[in-house]
């Protein structure tokens, strides 16, 4: 045999250990042994995150995540869709369901018919995070990694901790962490969508589970989406002779999954352009990504799977991708998994590292690249369970080969004490970090029967007066640490679904930029944004004129009188903004006094205009008109006033942009208008005019929806289809075989 015949046949052997089950493992010991130690990882979460079921506002993004919650039960128990609601607590207002990854929100709004929207929020996230380890352990199977190697990533599962955070751990998710919810229902479906769609490109089986993981993680979550369907890309490559079959599948799978999910890809795209871009955040790390230097410098030091500790899953990580790499020739499975690794790590690049060669992905703008490092991640931790068992099985044959005689109960046990011992240090900091958790949710609970309970008087009155949003200070300024315990009073305001300005850069909406840049001192900016409230550390004075209404504890409750959310005044003037400037462009408005004398600008949307010129001066004479009366239930996406007018002017609705708004003066229906910074508007003539404004959502969600049922259903009857007309090819070859013999004869 030469050395060239021998490489195939020791990398084959490589392969092998890497999947083999330990010695002794026979039938089914071989087969509870592994899911007992997923078992064991599933249930450390449960105990350890028990404290995610206290009822508590969250002082992250879960804040707006379980509100998107109660508004799913609220439409859902009205009869209507959410997705093609106005969802108005925030920037605004905005048709959020659509513009965002809302079908975690949907399902457990659904779920909260039957518990409350807050109980099946907090459980979701508690059993979802806690039952992590069994989609790994799954999927790691599907690509073909023995029992102990799968049981080994699963173990690991519940330990990964990043230098950036928002990856696939605790600290994503937790009370104390950032709270990024959605993320966690693809968390759980991207490790199986992965792993039925490389055994459908290699074995041909499973087409629809693939296809519906696939599709169900796209619609859970954007980012994640991206990287379930970038894999059906690479993966036919590497998946062995033919190429044509491979590549053949993966079509069926790509085509079949962005059918499948075209409920939500198609409103995305056409509705595109009344998304604003994050324009704080662009040119930061947190769009852009890190970059290639810190990405890798994370990984290799690793601070991506192991911060703040030994990197033992790092490790095991990277003798799992040795293994993987020397069995490149011989193991499909493990060519599919280094790349994943390398397809996820060049999105996590992102634009730092190639700059505006992302914009050939689709939809690259509206992405968050450094998220993709959750897929580094995954890739990594699939790799580290291989690594792991290829280590236990040498040790322990090791052991075997010295020691005669030596019991297979004892090679069990003392991998066991190993594992035990080398995830110490990652158990050890994850208790103390859950222990941390776990103390402040209840010094929230402690401080919401007080603290809460005395703004909650406030909120009282505001929901019972209405007629205009609630201002509590922003992240940037003294609000962050205006607070209920821990958590500031704008965040708290949003645990009780209160219509404010001052949560800022929560949604896609035309008026989330402009609100970032509100000055608190400016009159005319409380009167864009629709501002009626204060809320003020106690004894501090308005930063505007306004009406002490009430004191409660270290909270007051001002309020302005006149401003509402509609107006009436008069066109005088246009600028030009498109979705990525719409912040800036507004920007001189803002600082304005136009509108505090009923003057508004035209805006002249979608235009890549250089700049805007220098702002009109408001006619010297009385105010276009007032309104006499106002009616607001914008939760229903409906507003109404009665408007007087001394001549034509404008009716402007303080909420965002959208064309689902229609506008009817007197009855008859009038095209609306955008005014800045991003407000609906309808012309109105001199006289007494009553105005209503609805919105009605996207209209195509009945039949994209059927049109993913039918691709479903589809791609399920196509493998019996096939194998039908494979036998009745046969059936009618073994026909032809058989007549021309009789002819013969």
């Amino acid at each position: 045999m030469t050395a060239a015949d021998a490489r195939p046949a020791r990398t084959s052997a490589i392969a092998r250990l890497a999947v083999r089950p330990l010695p002794g493992g026979r039938g089914r010991t071989a087969s509870r042994g592994p899911w007992s130690i997923v078992a064991a990882a599933v249930g450390w979460n449960l105990v350890n995150l028990r404290a995610l079921t206290l009822s508590v506002p969250y002082d992250n993004d879960s804040s707006l995540h379980e509100q998107m919650v109660r508004f799913a039960t609220a439409q859902l128990r009205a009869g209507h869709l959410p997705l093609t609601s106005w969802f108005p607590f925030l920037g605004a207002g905005s048709p959020q369901f659509l513009h965002y990854q809302s079908l975690p929100a949907i399902l457990t709004g659904a779920l909260g018919l039957l518990t409350g929207p807050d109980v099946a929020f907090r459980w979701s996230l508690y059993l979802l995070l806690s039952l992590w380890p069994v989609s790994v352990y799954l999927s790691a199977r599907a690509f073909g990694a023995g029992r102990p190697a799968a049981a080994a990533s699963a173990a690991m599962a519940p330990f990964l901790m990043s230098a950036p955070g928002v990856g696939y751990e605790q600290g994503a998710y937790v009370w104390l962490g950032y709270g990024v919810w959605t993320q966690l229902w693809a968390m759980w479906t991207l490790p199986l969508a992965w792993g039925l769609s490389w055994r459908a490109i290699r074995d041909g089986r499973g087409y629809l589970a693939a296809t519906a993981l696939t599709a169900l993680t796209v619609a859970l979550h954007f980012e994640t989406g991206y990287l379930a369907l970038s894999m059906l890309l690479v993966w036919p490559l590497l998946a062995g002779r033919p190429l044509v079959v491979r590549v053949r599948r993966a079509a069926v799978l790509l085509g079949g999954s962005l059918l499948a999910a075209a409920w939500v890809i198609v409103p995305l795209v056409e509705q595109r352009q009344w998304a604003a871009i994050n324009e704080a955040l662009q040119g930061t790390g947190l769009v852009n990504g890190y970059g290639a230097r810190q990405v890798l410098d994370w990984l290799f030091t690793g601070q991506l799977l192991d911060a703040g500790r030994l990197p033992a899953i790092t490790v095991c990580a990277a003798l799992g991708l040795a293994l993987a790499w020397l069995a490149w020739s011989s193991d499909a499975d493990a060519r599919a998994l280094l790349a994943a690794l390398a397809v996820c790590l060049l999105f996590s690049f992102g634009r730092t590292t190639f700059g505006s060669l992302v914009d050939v992905i689709p939809g690259g703008a509206d992405l968050f690249f450094r998220r993709f490092m959750m897929g580094v991640q995954l890739a990594a931790l699939l790799l580290a369970g291989r690594g792991a068992a290829s280590l236990a099985a040498g040790c322990v044959r090791l052991v075997e080969a010295r020691v005669p005689r030596w019991p297979a109960v004892l090679s069990a046990a003392a991998v066991l004490v190993a594992a035990v011992a080398v995830l110490a240090p990652a158990w050890l900091q994850l208790d103390a970090y859950d222990r941390d958790d776990g103390t402040a949710i209840a010094a929230q609970q402690s401080a919401d029967s007080t603290q809460g309970v005395q703004l909650d008087r406030l909120i009282a009155v505001i929901e019972r007066d209405g007629g205009g949003r609630t201002y509590a200070g922003l992240p940037s300024n003294w609000g962050q640490n205006f607070t209920v315990g821990m958590v500031p009073v704008f965040k708290y305001l949003e645990s009780r679904d209160v219509d404010e300005v001052g949560y800022t850069l929560r949604t896609a909406s035309l008026m989330t930029d402009p609100e970032y840049l509100f000055d608190e001192s400016d009159p005319s900016d409380y009167r864009l944004f629709g501002i009626r409230y204060l809320i003020l550390p106690a004894g501090e004075q308005p930063p505007v004129r306004a009406r002490l209404a009430m004191r409660s504890g270290p909270y007051w409750l001002w309020t302005i009188d006149g401003d509402g959310y509609v107006q009436a005044g008069q066109i005088i003037g246009e600028i030009s903004a498109n979705r990525t400037n719409v912040g800036t462009s507004s920007l001189p408005v803002l600082g304005s006094d136009l509108a505090a004398d009923g003057a508004y600008l035209g805006v002249m949307y979608g235009s890549d205009s250089g700049g805007n010129g220098p702002l009109p001066t408001v006619p010297s004479q009385s105010a276009a008109g007032t309104v006499s009366a106002e009616s607001a239930d914008l939760a229903d996406g409906e507003a109404s006033a009665t408007v007087r007018m001394r001549r034509p002017g404008v009716a402007v609705l303080s909420a965002s942009y959208d064309p689902g708004w229609t506008a009817t003066v007197n009855g008859r229906q009038l095209p609306i208008r955008m005014v800045a910074p991003a407000l609906v508007a309808v012309d109105v003539p001199a006289g007494t005019d009553h105005v209503v404004f609805r919105f009605q959502g996207y209209g195509d969600y009945p039949e994209l929806l059927a049109l993913s049922g039918l691709t479903l259903a589809m791609v399920a009857a196509a493998p019996v289809c096939l194998r039908r007309a494979k036998r009745r090819r046969a059936a009618n070859s073994r026909a032809a075989r058989s007549s021309r013999g009789g002819t013969s004869s």
